[in-house]
């Protein structure tokens, strides 16, 4: 293959924006090309209600009809969501994304993961785009995602820190169909690895390095990134792109998008 890192989805945004007909040909191309499916669902209690004001059914049963739940599925965000529903998810092996920071920003509501994980889901962790995240860390995202399942289920042994790591690494891998390839340090998968600087004020003393990458890792403190044993950051330089340029260009995009929203 001419990109070998590069594999696709079809992302299909919402049921609310793409409706059922929209749904159908997304299920037909998925089979075809045999790739997974990305939609947001159950994003919101608006949506869901919306969705079954118009359909007579929730979104997730819409999906479940169409053939559309299934290990191939991300179901991103999922805040809104019944014990029946989580037992489908977990029945039907669908991929649960959880977008805590987003979630929080845009008061959508929280994503049982408790549940959703003691009912065999598997759960990733995600972002969500810049708007409605900001600053795109995973490491806070996983901070949040814990923190967030303990606060909500009034329970603080819920999603321990290497289950939150989990859900950032093997979850998400597993969720695209990339367990066999990445996601872990094992031999015969790609050598996809990220140097943490813990020799700091901050980060000093360390007693569990699971425990502190989680609860006090940020992106600050990645030193060095290879992808597929190739090296991308060294010293938290970019080694294979101009960061004066990138800079100019967003600033540039930044005046543009500016401009645009004050006229």
């Amino acid at each position: 293959a001419k990109y070998p890192l590069v594999t696709t989805v079809i992302a299909p945004h919402a049921p609310y924006t793409v409706g059922t007909g929209g749904l159908k040909i997304v299920k037909e191309v998925a089979d075809e090309l045999a790739v997974p499916v990305h939609i947001h669902l159950h994003e919101t209690a608006f949506e869901c209600e919306e969705w079954e004001k118009h359909n007579s059914e929730r979104p997730i049963q819409t999906l479940n009809k169409l053939g559309l739940l299934n290990d191939k599925l991300l179901a991103v965000h999922y805040t809104q969501a019944t014990d029946e529903e989580i037992k489908l998810l977990a029945d039907t092996k669908t991929n649960v994304i959880h977008c805590p920071e987003s979630n929080m920003k845009l008061a959508s509501g929280i994503c049982p993961i408790s549940k959703l994980v003691a009912s065999g889901v598997n759960v990733a962790v995600g972002t969500d785009g810049t708007a409605s995240n900001n600053d795109l860390d995973m490491f806070g995202e996983i901070r949040s995602a814990a923190f967030l399942a303990k606060v909500s289920s009034g329970d603080a042994e819920v999603i321990p820190a290497s289950k939150a790591l989990y859900m950032a690494t093997m979850g998400g891998a597993k969720a695209l169909g990339l367990d066999k390839v990445c996601g872990s340090l094992t031999p015969g998968k790609a050598a996809d690895i990220q140097a943490v600087q813990f020799d700091e004020l901050e980060t000093s003393p360390m007693f569990s390095c699971t425990s502190h990458l989680v609860y006090c890792t940020g992106r600050q403190q990645v030193t060095d990134v290879w992808v597929a044993g190739k090296q991308l950051l060294k010293a938290r330089k970019l080694t294979t792109l101009d960061e004066s340029k990138l800079l100019a260009k967003a600033k540039g995009w930044g005046e543009k998008i500016s401009a645009a929203a004050s006229t």
